[in-house]
């Protein structure tokens, strides 16, 4: 089986295919990608921008495509970065940036909770077929550890594992992380159409 997905993060794309493989699921990036204007993310949730993503570039995929929103929600900063985690400290930010940022956004401050969460929305053309929620709760760390990962994943720690999810190997961060909960939903939701 094989599916489309929208992304150009090439971290992503590495999680959705190890994701995929449990499944017996190919997935391919949408070679169209490059080519097209990017979709606006107007949404005011991960949801919302699954959702617009999924349906616009679902009209340029030859089958099924699948689109997700995800980032980091900090309860301290009221939600924030949120649907902005990627672009943080500006809309080309790097992770460092984004990173940096938060940082001082969190200097001083005792409440560290977060999660990341993810959704993922399916597509056939541009009408959504389902879509998929996965979180996973933390703590802000105070400086980055571990080089594994990307975006916010080395100031993540994650307790259950005593480490951050920049010092987590990739497949075991799998197991537990918003992305995989909420692809693994989908793959099985595909299985089960066939």
């Amino acid at each position: 089986m094989r599916i489309f997905c929208a992304t150009s993060n090439p971290g992503k794309l590495r999680e959705f295919r190890l994701a995929g493989e449990e499944f017996q699921v190919q997935v391919e990036p949408l070679g169209k990608l490059a080519g097209l204007p990017p979709c606006e993310e107007t949404g005011a949730t991960f949801e919302e921008n699954a959702r617009l993503k999924a349906a616009y570039y679902g009209q340029h995929a030859d089958g099924l495509l699948f689109a997700e929103d995800s980032g980091l929600e900090v309860d301290a900063l009221g939600g924030a970065p949120g649907v902005f985690s990627a672009r943080f400290a500006g809309e080309k930010a790097a992770d460092e940036e984004n990173n940096r940022l938060l940082l001082e956004r969190m200097r001083d401050v005792h409440n560290r909770a977060g999660r990341f969460v993810c959704v993922v929305a399916v597509a056939n053309g541009a009408e959504i077929l389902s879509t998929f929620r996965g979180t996973v709760e933390g703590t802000i760390l105070d400086q980055p550890r571990g080089s594994q990962g990307f975006g916010f994943d080395p100031l993540f720690y994650y307790p259950p594992f005593g480490s951050s999810f920049g010092e987590t190997p990739r497949e075991k961060k799998m197991t537990i992380s918003h992305r995989g909960q909420a692809l693994r939903d989908m793959f099985r939701w595909l299985r089960s159409r066939e």
